[in-house]
């Protein structure tokens, strides 16, 4: 079992933190930051740009992803269990199985 990691990346503090847009900026800039495995849990992350950004194997259980993109987002191995998803648009990747499942019960998404 994958335990999610806190890791000391300036980028991902910023999300812990909640400084949203701050991160959009330094990513955006092309600030590398590695948020594969981290936890992401219970955070307000509707103003994030997900674009490119690879979530493989992160916990965002309980986060607010609401109306965001993450088409071009990897969510390979990621848990959204109860996560706020109205709005979101997923990877064609992902079947609506596959996210109802982690959304419900926390299961780890799969791509197809």
């Amino acid at each position: 079992m994958v335990t999610p990691i806190i890791k000391d990346d300036p980028l991902y503090q910023m999300l812990r933190e909640g400084h949203i847009e701050e991160f959009n900026r330094n990513h955006a800039s092309g600030t590398p930051c590695d948020l594969r495995g981290v936890d992401l849990r219970a955070l307000d992350l509707r103003k994030l740009d997900p674009r490119g950004l690879d979530l493989a194997d992160a916990y965002l259980r309980q986060s607010d992803l609401r109306g965001l993109d993450l088409s071009e987002t990897n969510l390979e191995g990621a848990s959204i269990s109860g996560a706020k998803i109205s709005g979101t648009l997923f990877p064609k990747a992902l079947t609506p199985e596959e996210i109802t499942l982690s959304l419900v019960h926390g299961t780890r998404m799969r791509y197809r």
